[in-house]
């Protein structure tokens, strides 16, 4: 879809803090994070909807996604120990998941979302990387 934010930003046409790339999916920080290590994964191909994906890339996200928090806990260090998943989708018409680090049930809440500075990004994005 030519007008898609996301499509653009697997394009190279938008920026972003990218923080892996696959032959199938694209994954980087959301610039509005609801919690420090908020990040997106998002199929190459355009899907409008996350349960539009067909069979094997919703399995296939799944399992990446796995992979990805494991670089967010080790990152992070998140007192519970866990990574949140979010499947919201009425944002932005693509398909994508959330991955939060979280302490709590209330890191999941998009009321606590505040734009990051490119520094904060910058910052995040590093401290993940090096997780990798």
């Amino acid at each position: 879809m030519e007008s898609c934010v996301f499509c653009k930003i697997v394009k190279g046409e938008l920026p972003s803090y990218k923080i892996n790339e696959t032959k199938l999916f694209f994954t980087f920080l959301s610039i509005k994070p609801i919690k420090r290590g908020h990040l997106l994964i998002i199929p190459k191909v355009h899907v409008d909807d996350f349960f539009d994906m067909d069979k094997v890339l919703l399995q296939q996200i799944l399992i990446y996604a796995e992979k990805v928090s494991s670089a967010l806990k080790k990152a992070f260090k998140p007192k519970s120990g866990k990574v949140g998943l979010i499947v919201a989708g009425l944002e932005i018409p693509h398909a994508h998941l959330h991955l939060v680090p979280m302490n709590s049930l209330e890191d999941l809440n998009f009321s606590n979302a505040q734009k990051a500075s490119p520094e904060q990004l910058k910052e995040t994005q590093q401290k993940i990387l090096s997780a990798v």
